[in-house]
């Protein structure tokens, strides 16, 4: 308060519009697209869906991205690692 100003407020005590908060955005819920399908378990065989999983430099999506279960997640974890073994999926990207 070396200025004379109370908490940050303007002259006339309004709040300033912060620009760099994005509350005007609406985000939407993530869901689990395996739940939803009803998927009894995840294919290790599957490489197409396996590999939508995966990042550009074959790196596995985590969970508060791809927005799977917890459950899920560790099956599609566990299939991508089976996949690489075999040599269907790649470890790296160059």
């Amino acid at each position: 308060m070396a200025n004379g100003r109370a908490g940050g407020r303007g002259a006339k005590g309004a709040k300033k519009k912060s620009f760099y908060k994005k509350d005007y955005l609406f985000k939407r819920k993530k869901y689990c697209k395996f739940c939803d399908s009803g998927v009894p378990f995840i294919d290790y065989k599957d490489t197409k869906l396996l590999a939508g999983y995966l990042r550009e430099r074959a790196k596995i999506v985590p969970r508060r991205i791809s927005g799977t279960c917890a459950i899920h997640q560790r099956q599609l974890t566990a299939a991508i690692k089976r996949a690489r073994h075999l040599a269907l999926l790649p470890f790296t990207q160059d």
